[in-house]
């Protein structure tokens, strides 16, 4: 099976065969939320993708043979200012321990609604953590660790008490590649297109910031460099430090790959698109000039953007989402089949048309499959996923074991993939009294017109109808004499 799985990689602009590096430690890393403000539903692209990969990856090599990181960034401009704008009467570092832990609680409760796959859920006592959520605060003296390194390489600089990194020096070291390879464009290219930070210290208008000065309130830590002024990291060198950390260092007695120079490289790299430069780009020159490799990551995986209604989301357009508001109106798991009904390296169109249809398939798939416990994947779906996350091939051929009346394994894969995570009865209550549905009076409406239908009432089974299509139910009279009911939005 693992042979079959091809993943599209950024890095060669080609769908390939995967091949980890040991197939009995396969490492996954994706870059995660800023703890600042609730995540939108753009936010919630990548964290579904790759919880789907997860899953894949774990069905294919085993349980106990996948490591998948997702980082939480908790040291950030964004999150200073939310924080003395909320809590201007606490001590800052203080506001922004409640700003950070606040988010990143209400961020868990979002996304273990979408049917993400969480720490307690993979991780177990006394072994290996196989799902780790790192914060960046936690991994600054790794942060000064690769800083270091990158100093004695000669491929950064001190500067007025920051520290810079240079691409002029990575273009000049052996073993690594050249800046720009991996975005595909030149120098010239990089400087014309991007948002470049003008400042006097900087040697190349490209070189950007591992360390800086911390101002009075901000958080701080002792810098890298003999710089005597406490400071705080830049916001790329945080991911190299925590994948090197979880996927590098906890690995080092573990791999059981015999090729030595692969010691320093991971399996996954994932993100958004948005990520491609200047984020990853960086990440791949610090990590690849501190520890003289040619790759970071085998492999890079990027989802595709997300728009609503077919324009670009906005607040100023009055479409922006965050994942909490959508929950108020829709099932986490509406969301999330929404989301794997495009293919995940495509734009996708974010409709109310779409989540319609989407809740309609879930309605009828609690209904018909959501009754068992059984969770497992079946060799086609496997098959369709193995295909680059092929999860439009995935839904069809789940609307052919639906069609087949094969409800049962229907069911067990739903839940493998995150689904029918309520049960039946449970999902149709919720739905129906998120909806002022009233349960009991539908159901005697409905004897009612049985009983009306029974004397060929047919006014009375008909003014009933009518009755129930105001309270928002529509009625489904079956071949075999029984009548179903379900809510319409």
């Amino acid at each position: 099976m693992a042979a079959r799985l091809r993943l599209y990689n950024t890095l060669t602009r080609s769908k390939d065969s995967f091949v980890p590096i040991d197939p009995e430690n396969v490492r996954l890393y994706v870059c995660g939320p800023t703890v600042y403000d609730y995540a939108h539903i753009g936010n919630a692209r990548p964290i579904i993708v790759f919880d789907l990969l997860f899953r894949l990856l774990r069905h294919v090599y085993g349980t106990e043979a996948v490591t998948y990181v997702r980082n939480i960034t908790d040291v950030d401009d964004k999150i200073n200012a939310r924080a003395a704008r909320d809590y201007p009467g606490l001590p800052h570092n203080e506001a922004i321990r409640v700003v950070t832990g606040k988010t990143e609680e209400q961020f868990h409760a979002d996304i273990r609604a979408l049917g993400v796959l969480m720490p307690e859920e993979v991780n177990e006592a006394g072994k290996a953590p196989r799902l780790v959520e790192p914060r960046a605060t936690e991994h600054i003296a790794e942060m000064r660790m690769i800083i270091e390194r990158l100093i004695a390489r000669g491929a950064a600089y001190v500067a007025e008490e920051h520290v810079l990194f240079s691409v002029a020096a990575m273009q000049n070291l052996p073993n690594v590649p050249q800046y720009g390879a991996f975005s595909k464009r030149s120098l010239d290219e990089l400087l014309s297109g991007a948002r470049v930070d003008v400042a006097p210290y900087k040697r190349d208008p490209m070189d950007f910031v591992l360390w800086k000065p911390s101002g009075p309130k901000d958080p701080a830590w002792p810098s890298p460099a003999g710089i005597a002024a406490p400071g705080r990291p830049g916001w790329h060198i945080e991911c190299s430090a925590m994948s090197w950390k979880h996927l590098i260092q906890a690995f080092e007695t573990r791999l059981s790959c015999s090729d030595p120079t692969a010691r320093e490289i991971f399996d996954i790299h994932g993100g958004g698109i948005d990520l491609v430069f200047p984020h990853h780009e960086n990440e791949i020159a610090q990590s690849c000039c501190a520890f003289d490799t040619p790759r970071m990551a085998n492999v890079w995986m990027h989802n595709g953007f997300l728009q609503v209604e077919g324009e670009k989301m906005s607040k100023s357009l009055g479409n922006f989402f965050t994942i909490n508001e959508l929950l108020q109106d829709w099932p986490g798991e509406v969301l999330r089949f929404n989301m794997l009904r495009t293919h995940y390296r495509q734009p996708i169109d974010w409709t109310v048309k779409g989540l319609e249809e989407s809740e309609k398939t879930l309605d009828r798939w609690y209904d018909l499959a959501g009754r068992g416990e059984a969770a497992f994947l079946s060799d086609h779906i496997v098959e369709a996923l193995s295909d680059d996350l092929n999860t439009p091939k995935m839904l069809a051929e789940l609307h052919a074991l639906d069609g087949q009346g094969a409800h049962a394994e229907l069911g067990a894969n739903l839940r493998a993939l995150g689904f029918l995570l309520e049960g039946a009865e449970a999902w149709k209550a919720r739905r129906q009294a998120s909806l002022g549905v009233d349960s009991e009076q539908v159901e005697a409406l409905i004897a009612a017109r049985k009983d009306a239908r029974a004397a060929k009432n047919w006014a009375e089974s008909d003014r009933i109808r009518d009755e129930l299509a105001a309270l928002n139910v529509v009625v489904k009279d079956n071949k075999d004499g029984t009548t179903t009911w379900e809510v319409a939005r």
